[in-house]
């Protein structure tokens, strides 16, 4: 049973990294411990990381130390071939492998991309490493340049270079393909290689082969002047300014790189000024060549505007630096989220991702791992696609997660606020956003505003409201979102970074309301420790219920840990566990545990049980011997609110865990709640978990 795989590629420039950050999330989704390893890396300066193992590893947080996840340089390799002692290399590349094939359940190891080196050298060394690996192998080569024949014929010949040293091939990739011609290559390649090979063709992306700004900097040892925040932004075009303004205009594109002497001040305030206009496209950044860095007055003027692009100083005249430019490969790096996560996005579009999974993992991990977890919460969200709305447009953090979101392709997305402001957001912030995609409301010109508010009088006049109160509500974002999830119109909410708790649940409370069998709105927190998720409820609505009410919590958490992967194994938290403990408290936690096991006889519940005897399998044993929950509790209910929120938030703390949520339970149709201090990644996990949820009603 093979615990690895390896990744070969048939030419240089293959894009190689869509591929490995395609499987690492397969890997991660059905694996507890993924690992991953470089056998050979190019060279690199004293004091820098190799970009391809520095984005795996800080990516997907894999618990490797950059020296443990290569074995040996480029140049040190060839020092050692040309000496003959390659057995050597071998040796060190098959040991540092076997450290951590021993530390994970699977192991994706990544071949070489030698710049400069023939193919067949580099072929013969992938051949070399995975036959003394003894690991299977995915092959991939790119279709840029080539001729069908040409493709076919360079996929054919490294697949029988590795089976004619029994390496077995588990699939075929042909990368970078114009996107007209998938289907031909597809067919070309089932003729020419077994059917047991797997074959997947992945179009050529344009945003993935665009440069951004960092990278110019990188290869032009450029001075960043203005725009350091902004480095990500991509290179569609780029164009040399060494004409008038105004014929210079009409050469621009969209994401240009505007080329131009430093003391061409027309031009930099020209191109300022045209990506600020709404009749001009975006730039990207300025490059000042001749290393002449405009006048003071300039300067100051440019400090003043209010949308800023990169601006960059580089020694060489403009000739010699467009032409470096021009020769520049991009690369995807450790914080460039966008390009990874459209990386992953186009992995699981084109690639048949089921039958790949099936023929890596060929062993059942047990429990859920975070890494899992969040995994197939994003998979599950994809399958059943559902419409998220999001009230707070004016929140730089909504904005930034929602063109994550578009990224991601895992929900479709309303936005409420003004779009012209939102527009401006997304210049500030310099973000990649599709609004064809995003559908932006400002509910007092919407034409539902009426609907809306006539709706909301209907339901509520008994209560005394107006139909002008009801209009006056109806500009609320939170009143105006809610009111989309009642009416169909959106699938689920997600609100709370810039409102509070109750501002966000009230309108919910008042007219989309609790399901038929729930009387309270609770909450739970997916806690994603080291090793395993736990849920952890209520943590953030019920001060001090019932014990009715805190059976109810006990018995929707269990159903929520269910309905996300989470195998239910139910302890009802308090200061004692089993039969000793004595007064209100414990007797309310007793008193729940046994509604619980009268309404739901099926659930594995433990209560009243102390915290570490719950989690830690030693002291559980000790403690509750014949318990079937004490130990390996998945599912933990706090007696108050005082004690689960504080306790959630010291977990959080000193342990770094990520704690997803809160997540309501209880109404009948999803309406999360955010805190204020989110950050982007827990607006991405709220919409995703809310996706979810919309799927089960």
């Amino acid at each position: 049973m093979s615990k690895a795989i390896y990744i070969a590629t048939s030419d240089h420039n293959s894009g190689k990294s869509i591929i490995t950050l395609g499987l690492m999330s397969i890997l991660i989704g059905k694996t507890a411990k993924v690992g991953y390893f470089r056998p050979i890396i190019e060279d690199f300066v004293d004091g820098e990381v190799d970009n391809h193992i520095e984005t795996v590893l800080s990516h997907y947080n894999l618990d490797i130390k950059i020296e443990d996840a290569y074995a040996i340089t480029k140049s040190k390799l060839i020092k050692k071939k040309n000496k003959g002692k390659i057995g050597e290399v071998l040796d060190l590349i098959i040991e540092k492998y076997k450290k951590l094939e021993e530390r994970f359940d699977f192991v994706l190891v990544e071949g070489t991309s030698f710049t400069g080196e023939g193919t067949s050298i580099e072929l013969d060394t992938n051949v070399l490493i995975a036959k003394n690996l003894g690991i299977p192998t995915i092959i991939i080569g790119s279709g840029i340049g080539k001729t069908l024949d040409e493709l076919v014929d360079s996929l054919s010949l490294v697949y029988n270079s590795f089976k004619v040293k029994e390496v077995e091939v588990l699939s075929v990739f042909a990368n970078k393909v114009q996107p007209e011609n998938i289907e031909l290559v597809r067919k070309g390649l089932q003729k020419s290689l077994p059917q047991d090979v797997l074959i997947n063709v992945i179009p050529l992306i344009s945003s993935l082969n665009n440069p951004t700004m960092q990278e110019i900097v990188n290869q032009l040892h450029a001075k960043v002047l203005f725009g350091d925040a902004y480095l990500n932004n991509e290179i569609g075009h780029y164009s040399v300014g060494a004409m008038q303004l105004h014929n210079y205009l009409v050469h621009l594109n969209d994401n240009a790189l505007v080329i131009t002497p430093g003391d061409r001040s027309d031009i930099i305030l020209g191109a300022l000024q045209a990506n600020e206009s709404a009749n001009y496209p975006t730039i990207s950044g300025i490059i000042l060549t001749g290393n002449i860095i405009p006048e003071e007055s300039i300067l100051k003027l440019i400090e003043g505007l209010s949308a800023i692009v990169p601006i960059i100083a580089v020694d060489g005249g403009t000739y010699h630096i467009t032409n470096k430019i021009g020769a520049i490969k991009s690369e995807i790096y450790a914080n460039n989220t966008h390009k990874i996560e459209t990386s992953i996005t186009t992995f699981e579009k084109y690639v048949e991702v089921e039958p790949l999974s099936e023929r890596l993992i060929t062993f059942v991990p047990e429990g859920m791992t975070p890494k899992m977890f969040q995994y197939n919460m994003v998979k599950r969200a994809k399958q059943h696609r559902k419409h998220i709305v999001l009230p707070e447009g004016n929140d730089d953090r909504i904005i930034m997660a929602a063109s994550r979101l578009l990224d991601m392709d895992v929900v479709d997305i309303s936005i409420i606020g003004d779009k012209k402001q939102i527009e401006s957001k997304v210049t500030e912030l310099a973000l990649t956003f599709d609004f064809s995609k995003v559908n932006i409301i400002n509910p007092k010109e919407s034409e539902l505003y009426e609907d809306y508010a006539n709706t909301y009088y209907e339901l509520r006049k008994a209560k005394n409201v107006s139909i002008t109160m009801a209009r006056d509500l109806m500009e609320d974002v939170s009143y105006f979102g809610t009111m989309m999830v009642y009416k169909g119109h959106a699938d689920g909410m997600v609100s709370g970074a810039a409102h509070t708790t109750q501002h966000t649940i009230l309108p919910a409370l008042q007219f989309i309301k609790t399901k038929p069998n729930s009387s309270v709105v609770s909450s739970v927190f997916f806690m994603c420790l080291e090793d395993r998720v736990s849920v952890f409820g209520d943590c953030a609505i019920n001060p001090n219920p019932t014990a009715e009410q805190l059976a109810e919590i006990a018995i929707s958490s269990a159903e929520s840990s269910a309905a996300f992967g989470i195998e239910p194994k139910i302890a009802m938290l308090s200061y004692s566990s089993g039969a000793s403990g004595k007064g209100d408290e414990v007797d309310k936690v007793r008193t729940a545990t046994e509604i619980v096991k009268q309404k739901r006889p099926d659930l594995k519940i433990e209560g009243p049980i102390q915290y570490d005897a719950a989690v830690d399998r030693a002291v559980g044993k000790s403690k509750m011997p014949d318990s079937e929950v004490a130990g390996q509790a998945s599912v933990l209910i706090f007696p108050d609110l005082n004690t689960g929120n504080n306790t959630y938030k010291a977990v959080q703390r000193e342990t770094g865990a990520l704690a997803i949520g809160p997540m309501l339970q209880g109404l009948n149709k999803p309406v999360n709640d955010l805190s204020r201090g989110c950050t982007v990644d827990d607006i991405i996990n709220t919409v995703v978990i809310t996706a979810i949820q919309a799927q089960g009603l």
